[in-house]
């Protein structure tokens, strides 16, 4: 990943993209002005950018993908996150999604099991103007030391919702977690009542990557 030129050409394909995920659904302005402001091309080596803005996922090594833009707009409309709110990310991967919530100016906490990719991540992101705290670890547990969230947001598919998760979302708190088999998953919003009360939601199915650590796939 290379800081390159950002066109009148790749803003014209931003446009497209977000004209596209319109067309697909996504309405939360905020979120289409995001998709619009990052420049994804900048996660693709050179050879590949033409796939930059097309709506479809990318592999980026480690087994892991830069996620599908329609992907990362559903998710983060389903969060429906505020100005200042300190949203916990599971999965940093190519960093991708961090710069669309970081674009939404919440504070985020975010943290990736592939030790290559945290390194790469946590250099490249600055470079392009955005900050977060950057976390190397079992993201399935979350970070009790970071805790508690407005928001959480997994971006791996779990086998069941990590209770530790639940522990460390504030009362009134959104999480958006994908939970299923390594197949497919449902798209689940779960907002914490009170501490024993959980309201549960239910969305498309999609298919990401495993969440790995001790309340993932192990």
């Amino acid at each position: 990943m290379v800081i390159q030129e950002d066109s009148y050409k790749h803003r014209g394909m931003r446009k497209k993209l977000v004209k596209l995920l319109e067309g697909k659904g996504i309405t939360n302005h905020k979120v289409l002005q995001a998709i619009g402001k990052v420049p994804r091309h900048y996660f693709f080596d050179n050879v590949f950018v033409e796939h930059a803005y097309q709506d479809k996922a990318f592999p980026i090594g480690e087994g892991q993908t830069i996620s599908q833009p329609y992907t990362v707009a559903f998710q983060t409309e389903l969060l429906n996150v505020k100005s200042g709110n300190k949203v916990l990310e599971i999965g940093t991967g190519s960093g991708y999604q961090s710069c669309v919530l970081l674009e939404l100016e919440v504070d985020l906490v975010t943290i990736e099991y592939q030790k290559k990719l945290f390194d790469r991540t946590k250099k490249f992101l600055p470079k392009m103007g955005y900050s977060a705290n950057f976390y190397h670890g079992d993201g399935s547990e979350g970070i009790p030391k970071e805790a508690p969230f407005d928001n959480i947001i997994v971006t791996a598919g779990a086998p069941l919702v990590p209770k530790s998760l639940i522990q460390q979302l504030k009362i009134g708190g959104v999480m958006v977690i994908p939970v299923g088999n390594n197949d497919k998953q449902k798209m689940y919003r779960i907002t914490k009542v009170s501490e024993n009360k959980l309201k549960k939601e239910e969305f498309d199915f999609f298919s990401f990557v495993p969440l790995l650590g001790k309340e993932g796939w192990g």
